[in-house]
């Protein structure tokens, strides 16, 4: 491995790691705030980077563009709610029947499988041409985002949402309407992931309509690796919603650094199941065979 040429892919990976942390804090709120597991974002990143890439074909500004990716987002979280609440359909299927449903729908708005994006000839808010910028673009982008999440979460109908992930029976018990709130959480996830995907479409040159499988697994990635990592550390909401962030960033560096060992690129999906797999069991072993005190369980 040259040292000189995983230098050079760092800025990349960091910046592709930003842009899928905004992914990863729309899988947060679905996967740990609301206790739901949504498959959705798999055709909702595809679909924000879908709406951005024509709207911008068609000469709309690109920071514009990523407003209608995000409104896009929440209508197909807003589907994968109804399914769920309203038809009694459990949260993985509803999730992958809506995610199957979006594919033909991208198919739809593109009009063909890629649409090509270059920032030759368009005023793109992030590219891997300019890496350095897309850098503070992704940093600006999820300071926003933190900010307004922790503001969000706090108010009383953020609350309720937390409180239907942490106990739906006591919240039902509450006064709460636990299925709106699991509605609204749901579209607020894939407004997240929908504009990660504009984000992403801008980034790489292009939307394709695969851009969004195995997302699912990047976004857990990110979000195991953010909590086994800075999970003792951080306590606070905003700096667990930051530690998804750099969970995204690590992940992409560590993909970067295998491939500069010699991974094919064909093994991605492979490794990327694999840490995951890792980061979900590293929790249950603590637990499982250590006390507090570090002593092994029988």
């Amino acid at each position: 491995m040259s040292i000189l040429s995983l230098l050079g892919a760092l800025p990349g990976s960091i910046a592709q790691g930003i842009i899928w942390g905004i992914m990863a804090l729309g899988v947060y709120i679905t996967y740990k705030v609301l206790d739901y597991a949504d498959l959705t974002v798999d055709g909702s990143l595809c679909t924000g980077g879908s709406v951005a890439a024509m709207l911008i074909i068609a000469g709309m500004h690109p920071l514009l563009s990523l407003l209608f990716a995000f409104i896009a987002g929440m209508l197909a979280g807003l589907i994968t709610g109804f399914i769920h609440t309203k038809l009694g359909i459990p949260p993985i299927l509803s999730g992958i029947l809506t995610q199957l449903a979006l594919y033909s729908i991208n198919m739809r708005i593109m009009g063909r499988a890629t649409q090509s994006l270059s920032v030759d000839a368009y005023d793109l808010t992030v590219s891997l041409r300019y890496i350095n910028q897309s850098i503070v673009v992704g940093l600006i982008f999820v300071a926003v985002i933190i900010v307004l999440l922790y503001w969000f979460f706090g108010t009383e109908l953020g609350s309720a949402i937390r409180a239907t992930g942490s106990n739906p029976h006591m919240s039902r018990a509450q006064g709460i309407n636990t299925d709106r709130m699991k509605m609204i959480g749901l579209v607020l996830s894939n407004g997240l992931v929908a504009l990660a995907g504009g984000l992403y479409a801008m980034f790489q040159g292009n939307s394709d309509i695969n851009m969004g499988r195995g997302a699912i697994v990047i976004g857990l990635a990110a979000v195991i690796i953010g909590e086994v990592i800075f999970g003792r550390i951080f306590r606070n909401f905003a700096l667990n919603l930051a530690s998804i962030v750099i969970g995204a960033v690590i992940y992409y560096i560590v993909i970067a650094v295998v491939i500069q060992l010699g991974l094919s690129t064909t093994d991605l999906k492979l490794f990327s199941a694999t840490i995951v797999a890792i980061a979900l069991t590293i929790p249950y072993l603590k637990n499982r065979y250590f006390s507090k005190g570090g002593a092994k369980h029988a």
